[in-house]
């Protein structure tokens, strides 16, 4: 009987409390709805490389309303790998991102970009210059796509 008792005072002060909640969150009207509203992004992800040999470049982008995240991967032969991730955005179909990379246990930040046409990407080259720390483009505009790296589109990894 005892037993009975402490689960009819549990559940009493169950429901004792959920009802102050309701109380505590509800507006001056009395209404207990609540107005926040929480959006998810859900980045569209896409991915692509360039197996050429015993060279492999790999790149990973999350595309989000504004802004891009990803990783990017070289492994050239007789060169030292890197890997790492971006940060940019796109301007059209040009992905203007930093490059945040390891290499031999020292990490660099440079600019890099890309030109995405379907289910192509080329890495675009221009003059560098140091400012702030990292190599940026010295003008993003005279940025050359036509004989840069192609990477073609793949399935992305599970990870």
């Amino acid at each position: 009987m005892y037993k009975s008792y402490l689960i009819s005072v549990a559940i009493v002060t169950l429901f004792a409390c959920n009802t102050n909640e309701k109380n505590q969150t509800g507006s001056a009207s009395g209404s207990t709805s609540d107005t926040t509203i929480i959006k998810t992004q859900i980045p569209h992800m896409q991915c692509y490389a360039n197996m050429n040999g015993r060279d492999t470049v790999f790149l990973k982008l999350e595309k989000f309303p504004n802004v891009v995240t990803g990783i990017l991967k070289y492994k050239l032969y007789e060169k030292d790998a890197n890997h790492g991730e971006l940060d940019g955005k796109l301007y059209g179909d040009t992905l203007i991102a930093d490059y945040k990379f390891e290499s031999e246990g020292k990490e660099s930040i440079r600019q890099v970009a890309f030109l995405i046409k379907g289910n192509v990407v080329k890495e675009g080259y221009g003059d560098m210059e140091q400012k702030k720390g990292k190599m940026v483009f010295k003008n993003a505009e005279n940025i050359n796509f036509n004989n840069g790296l192609q990477l073609n589109e793949i399935a992305c990894p599970i990870e």
